[in-house]
């Protein structure tokens, strides 16, 4: 996507500790979503928010990134059944 993703130690405690505590023990994939993800859809809400998808078994790490100029900002991660609705602006190809 050609943006740097990135977050603050602090925001990051939020996020695993209070908002997904699950998502602490995925760290790691959560990386690897932002650097590989498997899919990348535009928000149906907030079309400055994108939603990054990995799939890992019969789950997926989303990783929301709110875009502003070349940056891109984590507002939350979380592990997921399905894939939200939105329009598709990027997919790995197979």
């Amino acid at each position: 996507m050609g943006k740097e993703i990135r977050t603050t130690e602090e925001y990051w405690k939020l996020i695993s500790e209070v908002k997904h505590p699950i998502i602490r023990r995925y760290e790691e994939e959560v990386n690897e979503t932002i650097k590989n993800p498997d899919e990348v859809r535009k928000s149906k809400k907030d079309f400055s928010v994108f939603l990054y998808y990995k799939k890992y078994g019969n789950l997926f790490i989303c990783v929301l990134v709110r875009h502003l100029n070349n940056e891109g900002y984590i507002i939350t991660a979380y592990i997921a059944d399905k894939m939200k609705k939105g329009d598709v602006i990027w997919q790995k190809k197979s």
